[in-house]
C-alpha cells in the first residue's frame, strides 16, 4: 500500500520505534523565542547541558517586541527582561539570533521560510503552536511546550505519538481571487470541520484549490491547521516551492540535487489512504468574518449572525458556547455581518503579514481613507518584509490613508506588548485566533483576510469586498 507524504517524512526522521509507544524522532530545524524558551535554557544549566546542534537553532524576537519606535527603552519590564534574557541566552550557547535591531528580525514564521531556513522534507519544532506554517513547504512543523523545547535543545530529538492523518481536498479554481482569500479557505474549513475536528491528526491539504495558491496563501492555510484542532498542516511541494526557495540566504549550496529528491520523495502516492476526509468545493467559498469567540464562530460576509440553536445542531454544550460567546462580542443572532461597525483594524500576525497579504490589501485602500471612527494599523511580519512593501510604495498608500505602519513582530495578535485593544473595542483582524481576551482584556476580534480587514477599514464596518474592483 502507498504512503502519504506525513508517513514518509515520520519514517525517515524514525530514531527509536516500538509498538504502542511514542517514538523518538530526528529533529532538523528548532527554532527559538523569547517566550517559550527561558525555562528550557534554565534547565539545560542546571543539569549542566550544551545545546546539542547550535547549527540547527535559529532564535529571533517577535512577541514581546514594541512595533513602535526602538530608538526608545522598552517600557513594559516583562517584555525587556524577555527580549534581554533571549539575547544573553542565545551568547551563552552560542546560537544565531536575529536580535530587534536584525534586519532579518520578525516573526518567527514569518522569517523562517524567507530565509531558507524552512525545507521540504524537514523536521522543523517550535515553542509556538502555529509552528504548523512551515507544513506550506511540505515540511512536518510542530508546536512544542517549554519541556520540549528543553528536550529538543539537549538531543535534537522529541519523543512524539504518531499522528493520524487527514486529508483536507479543496477543488475547483477561484473565480474572484483577489476577493476570496486563503484566509477565507481556511476559515470555511474551520467552519465545516469544527475546532476539534482535525484533533490527533496531521492535515495534508490537496486539490487544485490548494495547488493553485501562492507560498504565502499557502503559509496561511497550514497556519491555521491548529485552529482546526490539527496537530500540524501540510502541503506537498511543488515547482512554486522550489522556485520560492531557490537562491534565500541560508538555502543549501546543493539545492538542485535537493528539488530532485524531493519532486521524486515528497509527495503522497496515488495507492495511499488517509485516515479522514473532507472535502470543499472553492466555489462555495465566500470572503468569512469571525462572529464568535472561536474560529469555527464563522460566516460568510453576506448572511447573518446564527442563532445558539442553528449554531449548535442540536448539540448541548456548542449551543452554550454560542451563547457566551454572542454576550461577549455583545451581538445578537440575526445581525447581519455587513451591520457589524468596527473601532480597530490590525492588519499582521503570522497568518498575514507577508508582502502578498499586503499588496493586497493596499489595493483597497489606496487613494481612500480609514473611517474616522476607526484606527487602523499594519505591522509587517517581518523587517524584510517591510524593508520591501517601503520599496514598493506600500507604506505611503497606507499611512496617506491614515494607517500606523509598524515595525516588525507578534503585535496585536496576541497582546503581549503594547499593540492592545482596549475593552470592548471591537477589531477587524487578520490573525488567527478571536479568543475571549486574545488582542487585550475584554477586547472583541473579528477574523477576517487583509483586503476584508482593509475595505473594514475605510467603511467603518464589514463589507463584501466581492463588490469592490480589486483588480
Amino acid at each position: 500500500m502507498g504512503k502519504t507524504l506525513f508517513d514518509k517524512i515520520w519514517e525517515s526522521h524514525i530514531v527509536v520505534e516500538k509498538q504502542n509507544e511514542p517514538a523518538l524522532i530526528y529533529i532538523d530545524r528548532h527554532l527559538v523565542h523569547e517566550v517559550t524558551s527561558p525555562q528550557a535554557f534554565d534547565g539545560l544549566r542546571m543539569n549542566n547541558r550544551k545545546v546539542r546542534r547550535p547549527d540547527l537553532t535559529i532564535a529571533t524576537m517577535d512577541h514581546n517586541v514594541p512595533t513602535s519606535d526602538r530608538s526608545l527603552p522598552i517600557l513594559d519590564q516583562t517584555s525587556a527582561v524577555q527580549i534581554k534574557t533571549l539575547e544573553n541566552n542565545c551568547k551563552d550557547f552560542g546560537i544565531k539570533l536575529f536580535d530587534i535591531n536584525s534586519p532579518n528580525q520578525g516573526i518567527v514564521h514569518v522569517i523562517g521560510p524567507q530565509l531558507g531556513i524552512t525545507l521540504p522534507g524537514t523536521t522543523i519544532v517550535c515553542g509556538d503552536s502555529h509552528t504548523s506554517t512551515h507544513g506550506a513547504f511540505g515540511a512536518l512543523a510542530l508546536g512544542i511546550g517549554t519541556s520540549e523545547v528543553e528536550h529538543v535543545l539537549a538531543s535534537q530529538t522529541l519523543w512524539l505519538e504518531k499522528p493520524k492523518t487527514f486529508e483536507v481536498r479543496v477543488e475547483g479554481k477561484r473565480k474572484n481571487p483577489h476577493a476570496v482569500t486563503a484566509k477565507d479557505i481556511i476559515l470555511s474549513i474551520i467552519k465545516n470541520i469544527g475546532t476539534a475536528g482535525g484533533t490527533g491528526t496531521v492535515i495534508e491539504y490537496r486539490g487544485e484549490g490548494i495547488t493553485d495558491l501562492s507560498m504565502e496563501q499557502r503559509m496561511t492555510i497550514c497556519n491555521m491547521s491548529i485552529e482546526g484542532g490539527a496537530r500540524a498542516g501540510l502541503i506537498a511541494p511543488d515547482q512554486k516551492t522550489f522556485d520560492y526557495l531557490r537562491n534565500r540566504e541560508y538555502t543549501p549550496k546543493n539545492y538542485d540535487s535537493l528539488v530532485s529528491d524531493w519532486k521524486v520523495n515528497l509527495k503522497t502516492d496515488s495507492d495511499a489512504t488517509f485516515d479522514k476526509t473532507f472535502v470543499l468545493d472553492i466555489n462555495e467559498i465566500a470572503p468569512q468574518v469571525s462572529w464568535g469567540t472561536n474560529p469555527g464562530m464563522t460566516c460568510d460576509i453576506d448572511e447573518s449572525i446564527p442563532s445558539p440553536d442553528e449554531f449548535s445542531n442540536g448539540n448541548a454544550n456548542q449551543k452554550k458556547g454560542a451563547e457566551k460567546a454572542l454576550e461577549y462580542m455583545a451581538l445578537e443572532s440575526g445581525t447581519l455581518i455587513e451591520d457589524i461597525e468596527i473601532d480597530r483594524v490590525f492588519i499582521g500576525s503570522c497568518t498575514n503579514a507577508r508582502l502578498e497579504d499586503l499588496i493586497e490589501a493596499s489595493k483597497v485602500i489606496q487613494g481612500q481613507k480609514v473611517a474616522s471612527n476607526v484606527s487602523a494599523m499594519v505591522v509587517p511580519g517581518s523587517q524584510m518584509v517591510k524593508k520591501q512593501a517601503e520599496e514598493m510604495g506600500l507604506d505611503k498608500i497606507f499611512i496617506d490613508a491614515n494607517f500606523e505602519w509598524r515595525e516588525a513582530g507578534c503585535s496585536m495578535c496576541l497582546g503581549m506588548n503594547p499593540d492592545i485593544l482596549s475593552p470592548g473595542e471591537r477589531c477587524a483582524s487578520t490573525s488567527n485566533r478571536n479568543f475571549e481576551g486574545r488582542q487585550g482584556n475584554g477586547g472583541r476580534t473579528h477574523l477576517v483576510s487583509p483586503v476584508m480587514a482593509a475595505a473594514a477599514a475605510i467603511h467603518g464596518h464589514f463589507v463584501d469586498v466581492r463588490k469592490l474592483d480589486l483588480n
